[in-house]
């Protein structure tokens, strides 16, 4: 859109929500607009900021031709009203792609809201079905209506970056997206904007939310693990929303990544045994040793971050002194990482004797140098590692790797800026933000 068009659109500053009462405007039309007899008026506007909003509104008379609109800012939901008696039979907002806009209806049918803010030099078709009665007489108006915003102002934009990035990945796998500005928890309409805009789906379907880990770092997962064999793919519709205050969304780059079979590890630190499993059927039972007394394998369920054919382990990379008794500097094959901090499943020659019967390693899941081969020729990134049965503390959430099936589903979703909206019967990935998409079924 030119700048020369933007300047020559009109200003527009008008309320939204379903706050504002429909009675506390006269049906008389406002801006000098005025009702023929019999004549249906609908007012039309959008909040140039949140908490900003003017009482004054477009107001059109309804009839049966195409009309376009410039709004003076991208910044607020879109709201349409009827100012006369009548109900809207149905509602449809699609951009310039084609792609639906998410509203909800009042309860009396009156008034449509978009549920987010359009986006900034946007163009957007708003396609209505209104019945009403005059007298005796049943009377449906058909009216589309082009709504135009405004180019965002000049300046930083908020994008979000999403991992863990292309390839095949566990069924336990996260997405990951990280902001590259912060929204802190004190502006929670900012926080619902880039909740509305971040798009998740898979095949086969998954019910998912976002959590906020911090203020530029969210977390997606669904409610179980992904499906196996699953299609992931997230994106951003940020570009062009104004999130808060002059901050506007920009550009992401889209992601998509697939799931491989369910594999799962389950270690019973009781039992002294892994057990593998694929797709829900035990493919391999190995004996193991698990942390000894102050020294403890976390309990819960942990995520494995990545595989090394050799690694280094020492002692003080844990607080452990160099003389100290339990000290040790090894090299070790076949490490499978779970933890940040160093906890991995390997192999552990030294302690055959052990494995199957006591727990004697600082913390790692040790095995046979066979086992711990096929182990890590058979697990990937993103598979799923269960201790069980064990007497370390719980495996933290996000601080230490990825902890977050540790939450439970309500914990969960306690951590999404759109609280049960967020993930719910009908919602999830592919309708991120549960939102109703606005259609009411005409009645006519």
């Amino acid at each position: 859109m030119s700048r020369r068009s933007v300047k020559g659109w009109s200003a527009l500053s008008v309320a939204v929500g379903t706050a504002l009462a429909l009675g506390a405007a006269p049906p008389a039309a406002t801006g000098g607009t005025a009702a023929p007899a019999g004549a249906a008026l609908l007012s039309v506007g959008s909040c140039p900021a949140r908490g900003m909003c003017s009482a004054a509104r477009r107001t059109l008379v309804l009839d049966d031709s195409a009309t376009t609109l410039d709004l003076d800012a991208a910044a607020g939901p879109v709201d349409l009203a009827l100012r006369t008696a009548g109900r809207f039979a149905d509602v449809t907002v699609t951009d310039h792609k084609g792609r639906r806009v998410a509203g909800t209806v009042s309860p009396d049918g009156a008034r449509w809201t978009s549920v987010g803010p359009l986006g900034a030099a946007g163009r957007y078709t708003a396609r209505l079905l209104v019945e009403r009665t005059h007298g005796a007489e049943q009377i449906v108006h058909r009216t589309r209506l082009t709504l135009r915003t405004p180019a965002a102002p000049r300046g930083e934009r908020l994008t979000a970056e999403f991992g863990p990035g292309k390839g095949t990945y566990g069924v336990g796998q996260p997405l990951t997206a990280e902001l590259s500005h912060p929204v802190p928890a004190t502006d929670p309409e900012a926080r619902r904007a880039v909740e509305r805009a971040l798009h998740v789906s898979s095949v086969p379907r998954a019910d998912g939310a976002w959590h906020w880990v911090g203020p530029t770092t969210l977390h997606y997962r669904p409610r179980g693990y992904w499906p196996a064999h699953a299609t992931v793919r997230v994106r951003s519709a940020l570009d062009g929303v104004c999130v808060t205050g002059g901050l506007y969304g920009g550009p992401s780059a889209p992601l998509t990544f697939i799931t491989g079979a369910r594999i799962e590890a389950v270690t019973d630190v009781a039992a002294h045994t892994m057990t593998v499993l694929r797709d829900g059927e035990v493919v391999r039972t190995i004996p193991v040793t698990t942390g000894k007394a102050g020294y403890r394998t976390r309990s819960g369920v942990k995520v494995v971050l990545g595989k090394e054919a050799t690694v280094r382990m020492r002692g003080d990379s844990i607080g452990i002194a160099r003389g100290s008794g339990d000290f040790y500097d090894l090299k070790v094959r076949w490490a499978t990482r779970v933890t940040w901090s160093g906890e991995y499943l390997h192999a552990a020659p030294w302690s055959l004797d052990a494995q199957g019967s006591e727990n004697v390693s600082h913390g790692c899941t040790g095995m046979s140098t066979e086992d711990a081969a096929w182990l890590f020729a058979t697990v990937r990134e993103g598979d799923v590692v269960r201790v069980v049965n064990g007497y370390g503390e719980r495996m933290t959430p996000f601080d230490n790797g990825y902890g977050d099936w540790n939450l439970s589903w309500p914990e969960w979703r306690r951590g999404s800026a759109l609280g049960t909206a967020a993930a719910g019967p009908g919602a999830g990935p592919g309708s991120a933000s549960g939102a109703p998409e606005g259609v009411l079924t005409p009645a006519l």
